[in-house]
Formats: C-alpha cells, sequence, structure tokens
C-alpha cells in the first residue's frame, strides 16, 4: 500500500517552525511544530501516527541535502 503526505510551511520563528501536512496537496488538515536547534518535531495535536513519522523524518531530511528548512515537500512510500 502506499503512502504519501505533503507538507508546507506556516509559521516561522526564530527557535521554530511549524508545518502543515496531510494526504492531499490541497488540503493539509494536521500541524507539526519543528525546533530548529535540536531538529526534534511535536505534533500539535499530540497524535503521534505513520504521517506525522513520515512528514517530520522527510522534513528533517531534506534540511540534510540543503542546510535549509523547505518551504514545501512531500514524501512518497
Amino acid at each position: 500500500m502506499a503512502s504519501l503526505v505533503y507538507f508546507r510551511k506556516v509559521a516561522e520563528s526564530r527557535d521554530s517552525i511549524e508545518y502543515a501536512f496531510g494526504p492531499d496537496a490541497t488540503e493539509k488538515p494536521r500541524r507539526l511544530t519543528m525546533d530548529t536547534k535540536s531538529r526534534r518535531s511535536r505534533p500539535v495535536d499530540g497524535e503521534i501516527n505513520h504521517a506525522f513519522l513520515k512528514a517530520s523524518r522527510k522534513i528533517n531530511a531534506m534540511y540534510d541535502e540543503t542546510a535549509q528548512w523547505p518551504d514545501r515537500g512531500m514524501s512518497f512510500s
């Protein structure tokens, strides 16, 4: 079974970035906050599930590649 998650940056401060994410490119109903120093994320709604982990890992992977927090992206497996 395929798994797909889209994400986009919705807010940024000095210490964190908030991303909206979800299974559809146009509708991203959930949010996660990424601590830019520790590179740890947490779901705003408190629910840690596959979609959250997939978005968080892809955001960190893109940061590893470019040394910049991505504005948007997607992960497919």
